[in-house]
């Protein structure tokens, strides 16, 4: 096992949604020699620091010229979880995706090889793009994958780029799926239908769900693999620490769940009567729409991980409940 409190630990993304769970989790682990990086600009995002423990803060572009320049500031540091990225689905900027999510990971893994450092980054399950080539993290099917989009594209190549130069012998890459929970405010089209939906039955009583344009799926049944952010961050803490955890793990509950199943969930949570209205998808959406995601996560049960804590309306209770209702972040 590897100790994750021998020296610090950079966590680029740290005041983002999943990266702040991350450092929430550490926190609970008495863990706070922490080094959180990322771009603070007009969102929210920066209040999901406010009650976290970490010792310093830096600004993305600052990492990236102590990493090209083997700064000895960074001497202390000996895991790097890289969270940090654009993770928007619908940027157009192609060449702001591969600046920002392929060459500053690569910069980053390259400099963690280096110096020997344990390296966990998120890659993502939109690789996988319309699931015809399957959905296995074995990293011996990158080349068969096809994105549908220029986030996902980014991220499948940067996977490529470390098969070939033999870093997925050494680092660790998470293909997260859709994860849901607090801390996700900033978001704002991103973040997830429970979100959403919460929002959406708190200001007109019904949850809007885009219609089904394949006449295998009906309204709502379209299914995906649904995550709670709190069991997201004890996979990879768990991967993490274990030496021999090496390559690309999914990580989801393993289980597809419908959109329908998702909404009843939200409204449960409320105790309010189920109210679902089914609208049109834009058409810019509709070629590269995902109706299918479910995470073989057989890899990662094979590292010792007993699998998530909470199911879909576990998790969707204790966010509602706890979380949105109360409007609390994660909290030590």
């Amino acid at each position: 096992m590897i100790d994750l409190g021998k020296g610090k630990i950079l966590v680029t993304g740290g005041a983002g949604f999943i990266g702040s769970a991350l450092i929430w989790s550490l926190n609970r682990r008495s863990l706070d020699s922490i080094l959180v990086c990322d771009e603070l600009a007009t969102d929210e995002k920066w209040r999901n620091l406010v009650s976290l423990r970490f010792d310093d803060y830096l600004a993305a572009a600052d990492l990236r010229d102590l990493v090209m320049n083997e700064s000895p500031l960074l001497n202390e540091v000996r895991v790097v979880f890289h969270l940090g990225a654009c993770s928007s689905t619908t940027e157009q900027d192609l060449g702001y995706l591969m600046r920002n999510n392929y060459q500053f990971t690569r910069d980053l893994a390259e400099w963690a090889a280096r110096r020997g450092l344990r390296f966990v980054y998120a890659s993502s399950a939109a690789t996988y793009g319309d699931g015809s080539a399957g959905m296995d993290d074995d990293d011996e099917q990158l080349p068969r994958l096809r994105p549908l989009n220029g986030y996902a594209f980014s991220k499948h190549r940067f996977d490529l780029y470390a098969k070939k130069r033999g870093l997925l012998d050494s680092l660790v890459g998470l293909k997260y799926f859709n994860v849901f929970g607090p801390n996700e405010g900033h978001k704002k089209e991103m973040r997830s239908l429970v979100r959403k939906a919460f929002e959406q039955v708190q200001q007109t009583g019904k949850i809007q769900l885009f219609k089904s344009y394949r006449p295998e799926y009906a309204h709502g049944e379209q299914r995906r693999d649904f995550l709670y952010v709190k069991d997201a961050v004890e996979m990879t803490l768990s991967l993490a620490a274990n030496a021999s955890a090496r390559g690309l793990f999914n990580l989801g509950s393993g289980q597809a769940r419908t959109w329908n199943e998702l909404a009843s969930a939200v409204f449960s949570a409320l105790k309010a009567p189920p109210r679902i209205e089914f609208i049109e998808m834009p058409e810019t959406l509709r070629g590269k729409y995902q109706y299918f995601t479910e995470a073989n996560i057989k890899k990662l049960l094979s590292t010792g991980y007993k699998g998530p804590e909470f199911s879909l309306e576990e998790g969707v209770a204790d966010y509602v409940q706890n979380y949105l209702l109360t409007e609390r972040p994660l909290e030590p």
